[in-house]
């Protein structure tokens, strides 16, 4: 190989990015001991953008075409080098391809339970997860608060970051939404929006843009879901005399029929059936106006014993006197 073969080497004439696979957001071309030759191509394509970068400040940024890099294509950059307008020479720059498609299905979930503030049930602590997609959509500010000189940034690093801050955005969100829990349950699309209205201007920071926020569920504590669903339940029964009522009728029959294989299991069976079938006639009871008793009847006269024809009151057969009034007797 000639020395004149090997200095041609050292010039780029084409400068173009596949990406290898998923999830890379900034990669930088390989640069080194190498120079851009003037009047080489810049291939960007769609889902892309390229950033020029000098010194270690970005000069011009390219979205997706095919460059002639040359004065009329590198206007910034031919001003930081200071320049002619004809140069010829090869100059050195660092290039930088970032992916602007869009990064979907990345999840985000609340690890432990937030607490908010609910209308109805007062201090909730709550879970949620989902899903979202962001893009990144301006090269300089993602350079220069993320990627930086890094060869390569990808999803995974950010991952993290974007987690934390969604999670942590949620709680003001819950709390300026003055949404009871039910309704959010309810209502996941418009509270996924809401949610995504807090979150764009983190993301906008980043050089991101947020594309769609995704609350996929709501849900509590399991010991607070267990008190949701007595309250649901009591809601549902409404009249509680009627329900208890209508619980017993319906027990009487499993309970006489469970025998358990023995005198003992019958003796169990019938016990609870006959207590039940109790509780269901003083419930019916209750339920009944209560008639007035009835006045008690005289007792009657025995073999042993008479009335008296002047008061009425009984005495011995033997006897010739009334005891209570005096009157001789017949």
């Amino acid at each position: 190989m000639s020395i004149r073969d090997f200095l041609k080497k050292q010039f780029i004439d084409v400068i173009h990015w596949t990406e290898p696979g998923d999830g890379i957001l900034a990669y930088r071309y390989p640069m080194q001991d190498m120079e851009i030759q003037n009047g080489g191509q810049l291939t960007v394509r769609e889902s892309q953008m390229a950033a020029f970068v000098n010194e270690g400040t970005i000069a011009d940024i390219f979205k997706p075409g095919l460059y002639t890099l040359n004065t009329h294509t590198l206007p910034i950059l031919t001003n930081l080098q200071n320049w002619d307008k004809a140069f010829q020479s090869p100059f050195k720059s660092d290039v930088y391809f970032f992916s602007t498609r869009l990064q979907i299905n990345q999840r985000w979930g609340t690890p432990n339970s937030i607490t908010i503030r609910d209308k109805e049930f007062g201090a909730v602590r709550l879970r949620a997860f989902g899903i979202y997609s962001y893009r990144l959509s301006d090269p300089r500010t993602f350079y220069t608060n993320l990627s930086g000189t890094r060869e390569e940034y990808t999803v995974a690093d950010l991952e993290g970051q974007l987690r934390n801050t969604i999670v942590g955005r949620m709680s003001d969100a819950f709390a300026n939404s003055q949404v009871p829990f039910l309704d959010m349950a309810a209502n996941q699309v418009a509270l996924g929006q809401k949610i995504a209205e807090f979150l764009k201007p983190t993301f906008t920071e980043l050089g991101l843009t947020l594309d769609s926020f995704v609350v996929e569920n709501l849900s509590l504590p399991d010991e607070l879901q267990k008190l949701l669903d007595q309250r649901i339940g009591m809601n549902m029964v409404g009249d509680l005399n009627r329900y208890t009522q209508y619980q017993v009728a319906q027990s009487m029959p499993i309970a006489a029929a469970n025998e358990g294989g023995g005198a003992a299991g019958i003796g169990v069976g019938l016990g609870a059936g006959l207590t039940m079938a109790q509780q269901m006639m003083n419930s019916m009871k209750s339920a009944e106006p209560q008639a007035p008793a009835a006045a008690a009847p005289p007792p009657a006269a025995g073999p042993e014993t008479k009335f008296c024809q002047e008061c009425g009151k009984p005495i011995p057969r033997s006897s010739k006197f009334c005891p209570e009034c005096g009157k001789p007797l017949q």
